[in-house]
């Protein structure tokens, strides 16, 4: 018996146990690699991320329109059926994108900061969510000027904060 003849009693790794799954499911094993390279990258967690927030503003811009009560019920109601549904719809539409363009933007920037931040210090912990949720923050308030920013930066950092707690301990 040579020396490369051994048995080898050790577990699989998570990288081997990948191609395996990959090779079982007829997906080439450098392909399963690079779609995993791909999905786990700072431009991809941020794109998804604006998607997500474009689609989930939408939805919340929609809801809040219909709970509106600002609107002139008197010249609302003297307007025929066909006029108010389509100022509603208009309404609807409106408020949906502006929030959707909104809760995008959020996504995007809070997600590829939160990407990178961790990237660089190579460690999945709460700083990383409290550190991008000021730098978002503060981005986000910069137009109203310093003062904005930081207040901007302690809002979504402590939010950020409990956020992350909340899903870390439960």
């Amino acid at each position: 018996m040579s020396t490369n003849d051994t048995t080898n009693d050790t577990q699989p790794s998570d990288f081997q146990r990948g191609f395996d799954a990959a090779a079982q499911g007829g997906m080439d094993p450098m392909m399963a690699m690079a779609m995993s390279q791909l999905t786990e990258s700072c431009p991809f967690k941020s794109v998804m991320a604006l998607g997500a927030g474009f689609a989930l503003g939408g939805l919340f811009g929609m809801f809040m329109s219909s709970m509106d009560t600002t609107t002139n019920m008197d010249e609302f109601t003297k307007k025929s059926t066909k006029e108010q549904i389509r100022l509603t719809l208009k309404d609807m539409g409106q408020r949906s994108y502006s929030s959707a363009k909104n809760f995008a933007v959020v996504g995007a920037v809070f997600s590829g900061t939160e990407c990178v931040i961790e990237t660089y210090r190579a460690k999945n912990d709460i700083y990383n969510g409290i550190s991008a949720g000021c730098i978002t923050g503060a981005a986000l308030a910069a137009k109203g000027g310093p003062v904005a920013m930081g207040t901007g930066c302690a809002g979504f950092a402590a939010f950020s904060a409990a956020i992350d707690y909340y899903m870390r301990h439960g």
